[in-house]
Parts: structure tokens; C-alpha cells; sequence
């Protein structure tokens, strides 16, 4: 039976930025080994969203370098993402639109649900295409 393991954001960063040589190498060899089918590895959205954040303010990765890492991570073989169709519909609202991941993902969870999203950002929101709750009618 092959072991099934969920993947930590600080993996992902130490194998993009080898910033840490070591950990990097052993990061590079969890991904061959998965690749391999040797592994199963999976990896849920809050990972995503602190890879992204993590890029952005302390790698100062530009948006266009963060949603391809992401797209990356996503078409890893022998990596499952939980919620994979949602992340994937987010990171290309994020790249048309302009948006940032975390914000694209509560959009496109949104609109799979046919939900409104409750927010006080109402022109961030707007540009994402979804329905907006009316917080003034509380």
C-alpha cells in the first residue's frame, strides 16, 4: 500500500526558492519519489494560500510568479489537491482578473455554491464576478 502524505508550505518553498540547499534536495526527492508513484501526496488551499503569501512578503515574488508557482504545485504528478477544480478556477479568475489568490479562491468557492460572499470590500469583490451579500441591509 502506498503512503499517502500531506505536504506542508514550507516543502513547496524550500524546493522553489532552495534557499536551504539541504532542505531543498530532500523537498526535490519527496516530489520524485511521488512522481514515481512511490508516494501519495496531497495538499489542501491553506497550504496554497501561505505559499502564495509567503512568496509575495518575505520573497517578494511578483503575482504573475506566484500563480505560476502555484499552477506548478497544482499539476505536480502524483500530488492531489483537495478542492483541485476550485484552486485551479481561482488561480485563473486571480490571472484575468488581477486579483490575488486568497481572494479568488473565496470567489470561486463562492460561485460553485451559488453563494453571495459577505464582504466589506465590495470593489475588490465586484471585479471577481460574484454576487455580493448586502451588509447595509442588516
Amino acid at each position: 500500500m502506498t503512503k499517502t502524505v500531506f505536504v506542508d508550505a514550507n516543502v513547496f518553498l524550500r524546493f522553489f526558492t532552495m534557499d536551504d540547499e539541504g532542505q531543498g534536495e530532500m523537498a526535490e526527492a519527496l516530489f520524485r519519489k511521488a512522481a514515481k508513484g512511490e508516494v501519495r501526496l496531497i495538499v489542501g488551499p491553506p497550504v496554497l494560500f501561505e505559499v502564495a503569501w509567503t512568496l509575495k512578503s518575505a520573497y517578494r515574488v511578483s503575482r504573475e510568479q506566484i500563480i505560476d508557482t502555484i499552477l506548478r504545485i497544482i499539476g505536480m504528478d502524483g500530488l492531489s489537491v483537495t478542492d483541485g477544480d476550485i484552486a485551479l478556477n481561482a488561480l485563473n479568475l486571480a490571472a484575468s482578473t488581477g486579483q490575488d489568490f486568497a481572494d479568488a479562491y473565496i470567489a470561486s468557492t463562492a460561485n460553485s455554491h451559488k453563494a453571495e460572499v459577505a464582504t466589506f470590500n465590495r470593489k475588490h469583490f465586484d471585479r471577481l464576478g460574484v454576487h455580493l451579500y448586502k451588509m447595509q441591509d442588516l
